[in-house]
């Protein structure tokens, strides 16, 4: 049964009622307005929220002072996780930056850019403090760690006095920091065997491999690797070229300057979260260190049907698919099923709707199975290898202390039968394509070299005939792709393509 709402009955006027009138003495009297209320600036007067593109506009006017003892506190949790617990330093910095929501962006900023160039040097810096502080060792591990992140800071060139105060440094501890160039001029004298591993800051096997790949530009190979990288961008072709992105970044408050190499990047010069940028999420371009774009365009995807057969989350996925201009069919197939969501989402936002993902076994008769609808029917396969990583240890420098003989060696069996197995997905005339992020000979022309002795119906393409005489003279000699920091700025990368007879 419905119930009638009762109407309720309306005030009785007063002479406070009406507009004019002042009330009766006998009514209460108004209470005087909160002067916190009576001074509140007008609208116009309050100080305005700054959007990003204004603080990337005008940095020096909205950079608040670092409160250093808040950096140095997320710097002791974020290094303390990758070194004495093990954590991957990109996910430990994301972990103790989530929950210090009471961090300026300049001060996540700083605590990023000290924990990597502390692991850039980590070896070296363990080697100078161990001379220049003769109680190192029974230093606690926090203390130790102070030590360490103030030392990193001073050979990067900040003053000493600042690293002094700023680190909170006893007369002990600051002693030693000025200290450091007479344990630099001990470094310096060792034998070149001896000095080179230290200097470079990378376990011996792996300084071992340096000075055979480079010889005698091997210190210079390593000194590059000990550089923050660059950020750099690829410009979404399906959305508007290079300078369109120029463009647009520049009216978010961003500057950039094209790469050298790659007709699609951009390096961005702003110090910015570029995931916060509408040119992002509105899929304009991807993050995308250059050299990876040049391995990307050896596929030289025409418009049929092109296998990423190791795609991870996608990032030359979606290059392909642009290179494509989204015809024909792009199959990405990976292993990882979390990382196959992730190429999803971005290709979503990049506007690709030509690409088919598909989760594959690891190994075995049911990976065979798999991969059987596409035997013999690709033009082009791509084979981006895991591997070592040894040519990205400037974004993630504790890879190098990760890195064993035993695991360089299961990455390099496991590369010969990642590149056997999708051979088979070749059509007669169409190429197969290897690449890795590493450096190391083994991995990259000793495993061509390898696939070719058994594989005789595959030959070797020189890639200056895809990529043109005037890009083929930059990259330098010689039929395979291979980059450095040290020669081309770039990450470190093989690439190389076989053709399959007709």
């Amino acid at each position: 049964m419905a119930m009638k709402r009762k109407s309720r009955p309306a005030p009785p006027k007063s002479s406070a009622d009406r507009p004019g009138k002042k009330p009766s003495s006998s009514k209460r009297p108004q209470r005087p307005e909160h002067p916190r209320r009576a001074e509140r600036p007008e609208r116009s007067e309050r100080p305005q929220r700054v959007s990003p593109t204004e603080r990337a506009r005008h940095p020096e006017r909205y950079e608040r002072p670092l409160r250093e003892d808040l950096v140095l506190q997320a710097c002791l949790e974020a290094y303390g996780a990758i070194r004495h617990e093990g954590r991957l330093s990109d996910r430990a910095l994301d972990f103790v930056l989530r929950h210090k929501k009471n961090l300026y962006s300049n001060e996540r900023r700083a605590v990023a850019e000290r924990v990597y160039g502390l692991l850039r040097r980590q070896r070296t810096v363990d080697f100078l403090l161990s001379r220049a502080h003769p109680r190192l060792d029974s230093l606690d591990k926090t203390r130790q760690d102070v030590l360490r992140l103030a030392a990193s800071r001073v050979l990067y060139g900040e003053p000493l006095d600042a690293v002094v105060r700023t680190s909170a440094l006893g007369p002990a501890d600051a002693a030693a920091l000025g200290a450091l160039p007479e344990a630099a001029a001990v470094l310096e004298a060792l034998p070149e065997k001896e000095r080179f591993p230290i200097a470079a800051s990378l376990p011996d096997f792996l300084a071992e491999r340096f000075r055979a790949q480079f010889g005698r530009d091997a210190a210079r190979a390593a000194e590059a690797m000990n550089e923050r990288a660059p950020l750099v961008a690829r410009a979404n072709l399906l959305k508007g070229d290079r300078d369109a992105l120029a463009k647009r970044l520049q009216a978010e408050g961003v500057q950039t300057a094209p790469t050298p190499l790659s007709p699609m990047g951009l390096v961005l010069e702003s110090r910015l979260n570029v995931f916060s940028l509408e040119s992002f999420r509105e899929g304009f371009l991807e993050l995308q260190d250059e050299g990876s774009q040049l391995l990307g365009m050896l596929v030289d995807a025409p418009p049929t049907r092109v296998v990423d057969a190791c795609a991870g989350a996608g990032g030359k996925t979606l290059q392909l698919a642009a290179q494509m201009k989204n015809r024909g069919d792009l199959h990405a197939l990976d292993v990882d099923e979390r990382r196959m969501e992730d190429l999803r989402k971005r290709a979503r936002r990049a506007g690709v709707h030509n690409v088919r993902v598909q989760l594959i076994p690891h190994e075995g008769p049911e990976a065979d199975a798999a991969l059987e609808p596409l035997k013999g029917k690709a033009d082009r396969v791509l084979v981006d290898a895991p591997c070592s990583g040894t040519g990205t240890f400037r974004r993630k420098p504790d890879a190098r202390y990760r890195l064993t003989p035993e695991d360089l060696e299961m990455h390099v069996g496991r590369q010969k039968a990642l590149l056997s197995r999708f051979s088979l997905l070749v059509k007669p005339g169409g190429r197969l394509i290897y690449g890795t992020c590493s450096v190391l000979r083994e991995e990259n022309e000793a495993v061509i070299e390898d696939f070719l002795s058994k594989h005789p119906d595959f030959t070797v393409r020189p890639v200056a005939e895809l990529l043109g005489p005037e890009l083929g003279a930059k990259l330098g000699p010689g039929p395979f792709l291979r980059l450095a920091p040290h020669t081309h700025g770039t990450d470190g990368f093989f690439g190389a393509v076989l053709v399959r007879a007709k």
